[in-house]
């Protein structure tokens, strides 16, 4: 994957606030890039939009159960 650190827009759910303690996601034509905020130049993980959305539809039906 060419390096797209700079050339992306990065943004992270507005419930984290001021915090760099997240994980940030960016879209690209057929991709979506998941990183660590902390390490912004470090590894990237790219999912198929397909994946991206099966993962969500996980999150939104066990997010009740989540411990806060």
């Amino acid at each position: 994957m060419r390096n797209t650190v700079q050339t992306t827009r990065w943004r992270k759910s507005s419930h984290s606030g001021d915090s760099s303690n997240c994980v940030e996601i960016a879209t690209i034509p057929t991709t979506v890039l998941i990183r660590d905020s902390k390490t912004a130049p470090g590894p990237q993980l790219g999912l198929s939009p397909a994946t991206w959305t099966t993962f969500l539809t996980h999150i939104r039906k066990y997010e009740p159960f989540r411990v806060r």
